[in-house]
């Protein structure tokens, strides 16, 4: 476990298995580490491929992998921007004129996955959870531990509904914290 508001990222012991000095971080038993999200899971997934998180053919993996970008790089970041700007846990200064295009900037990937749920399908990609769906209720975790208002219930009803339900499955419940 490391503390990011305690700056513990930062410290000797952390930065020779991240340089980076940012999460996540897998360290592995003989001591090496892996750095950065997809490749974890990538690292996970060829361990265990059944059921596999990115589908079964090249089209569901293009799909799974086009919805964990959307969730990530346009919404996750969006909200990572946000927070950073105006209450940073790891003590950035406050900046309103990133907090303000960081917030412009979430509706159109929330409208986006919003739709792709509109037909009722339980997970993005259909009747499974693939990687997307980790990425997108990273990124809705992250957003209530920054107290960020993205206004799921009546802006995104879609969203919602998926959210409730994602974090009602028993491997949610095991993991997630709000």
């Amino acid at each position: 476990m490391v503390k990011l508001p305690k700056g513990e990222q930062r410290s000797p012991e952390f930065l020779s298995k991240n340089p980076f000095g940012g999460l996540p971080v897998l360290e592995l038993d003989d001591g090496s580490t892996i750095v950065e999200s997809l490749p974890i899971i990538d690292f996970f997934e060829e361990l265990h491929p059944q059921p596999s998180l990115w589908g079964a053919d090249a089209r569901s993996r293009a799909r799974a992998r086009e919805l964990e970008r959307i969730a990530d790089v346009r919404l996750l970041s969006a909200v990572g921007r946000y927070i950073h700007a105006t209450r940073s846990p790891v003590g950035l200064p406050p900046n309103p004129a990133i907090a303000e295009a960081a917030a412009a900037a979430w509706p159109q990937p929330l409208v986006y996955l919003n739709d792709v749920l509109a037909d009722g399908r339980e997970f993005l990609c259909g009747s499974a959870p693939t990687v997307g769906d980790c990425t997108l209720q990273g990124a809705l975790q992250f957003a209530r531990f920054g107290e960020v208002k993205l206004e799921l219930e009546t802006r995104y009803p879609h969203i919602a509904r998926w959210d409730i339900a994602y974090r009602e499955r028993d491997v949610a419940r095991q993991v997630l914290t709000l």
